[in-house]
């Protein structure tokens, strides 16, 4: 594991933990870095923290809080508040 990978995972625990204590703002800066980080050591982010960020507005997404989660014909359709959805297929 890299240095890059380390402080990917770092950031997404630190934005799971604002988000949680409804620092929004704080989780968003924590997504961007992580984002930008990884686009600067082309790495792909991990499939848990490419769930739970909007690629819009970068929110840490809580379902019930700040996103609605919905199932459709073989996939989850996740719709942010700022409107964005996104669709992952699941069996």
């Amino acid at each position: 594991m890299t240095l890059a990978d380390e402080r990917i995972d770092r950031l997404h625990a630190l934005a799971r933990e604002a988000a949680r204590a409804g620092h929004d703002d704080r989780a968003r800066e924590c997504v961007r870095l992580a984002r930008r980080i990884a686009e600067r050591n082309r790495r792909s982010l991990p499939r848990r923290f490419e769930r739970f960020t909007c690629d819009a507005c970068d929110s840490y997404l809580r379902p019930g809080r700040n996103c609605r989660v919905r199932t459709q014909d073989g996939h989850v359709v996740i719709t942010c508040g700022c409107g964005t959805q996104a669709r992952y297929p699941y069996e």
